[in-house]
């Protein structure tokens, strides 16, 4: 579900992409140093944008090396991490063990297993670390799960889910509980996530209606599965609610980074397929 809060690369500036790489080469790092490998097989482009919208926001002092790695053998890369890195690694290593939860209950399959076992011990220090966020992610997944099995295909079950899932995603944003401005930044992340939600429901339903899984656009918009206006509009209706928060917040670094992730980057998966589909209709 995760991976569309990327950015669009041929709208950045060399410096700024040159930025965003080295902290997603930052968070890399600190998965394998917390994690290990197992930790690092997880990196997302979702958590680096949560690392630099929190270091930007706290302001946080910024550490750079230059390293090799195994991706990058050949040339040591600038990787650079703040004290939010590693925040962003343990909530990284959150939702994977999760992710493994979920499909168990949907076909108990091996692999989700293998991936329980794999991660539980993680997420059992991670839950020590962050009782708070664990506690809402349970609960906001609980709600999901319920509303998933329910399956009534009505647009009120539709939002519920992409209201939870925004609620999920409102717990990772939340890093201090008492600051003055965490309206916003869980504003941000509650329609953020409500447009990661409805996305992926989108991306999938082509083939969710084929091998007849659940997928809560399935009953309202089987008719036109990719020049729907409706889904469109729902998805803009959460990127500029989730744009509008975050300019609320004071965040001065990185903002033009951060900025094309909101408003091109998540973007990119869904004028990929659209322009595939009229390419195809000539």
């Amino acid at each position: 579900m995760f991976g569309y809060v990327q950015i669009r690369k041929p709208e950045l500036k060399i410096k700024d992409y040159d930025t965003y790489h080295s902290f997603y080469c930052g968070l890399c790092h600190i998965l394998y140093e917390r994690f290990g490998i197992r930790g690092q097989v997880t990196l997302t482009y979702d958590m680096t944008f949560l690392v630099m919208l929190l270091s930007s926001y706290y302001e946080s002092e910024v550490t750079t090396e230059k390293r090799r790695c195994i991706v990058h053998p050949a040339k040591a890369h600038t990787e650079r991490t703040t004290d939010l890195t590693a925040y962003g690694a343990d909530m990284n290593v959150l939702l994977t063990y999760f992710h493994f939860v979920d499909d168990k209950q949907d076909e108990n399959s091996i692999r989700a297993n293998g991936g329980i076992a794999l991660y539980r011990s993680a997420y059992a220090k991670i839950k020590d670390r962050y009782p708070l966020q664990c506690k809402r992610i349970v609960h906001s997944l609980k709600t999901l799960r319920a509303i998933e099995l329910r399956d009534n295909g009505s647009e009120e079950d539709l939002n519920a889910a992409c209201d939870s899932f925004g609620r999920l995603m409102a717990a990772l944003f939340a890093y201090d509980e008492k600051d003055p401005m965490l309206h916003a930044l869980k504003g941000l992340a509650f329609h953020l996530g409500r447009y990661i939600y409805l996305m992926d429901a989108w991306d999938d339903l082509a083939e969710d209606i084929e091998k007849k899984r659940y997928n809560p656009l399935k009953s309202l918009y089987n008719h036109d599965l990719y020049d729907d206006k409706k889904v469109e509009s729902l998805l803009y209706d959460s990127a500029a609610k989730a744009a509008a928060y975050f300019e609320m917040l004071p965040c001065l670094q990185y903002r033009d980074i951060l900025r094309n992730i909101l408003y091109a980057g998540i973007w990119n998966k869904f004028d990929k397929k659209q322009a595939e589909c009229k390419k195809e209709q000539v």
